[in-house]
């Protein structure tokens, strides 16, 4: 087992969940999407946005899809900045 596997055990035992529904791979790829192509605060954000709508049933790969797909056409300025922001 890896650190990654240890926690992720760890923490679905505190919150009473299976780590077999925790799909790792997929929160980390949406959680890299949206650090590099909107901004890094932004990636946590993301992936707590991700588990609220897998709690109200979305399947996971694909609401993580349809996020980084969101972050991919991104908007942002030559200067890094959005333009709404």
């Amino acid at each position: 087992m890896t650190v990654m596997d240890d926690w992720v055990t760890a923490a679905c035992a505190e919150l009473d969940l299976d780590p077999a529904q925790v799909s790792v791979p997929v929160v980390l790829d949406l959680a890299r999407d949206v650090a590099h192509q909107v901004l890094r605060p932004g990636a946590p954000v993301a992936a707590y946005l991700l588990g609220l709508a897998v709690g109200r049933g979305a399947d996971p790969a694909g609401a993580a899809s349809r996020l980084s797909e969101l972050a991919a056409t991104w908007p942002v300025e030559l200067d890094g900045t959005s333009p709404a922001g």
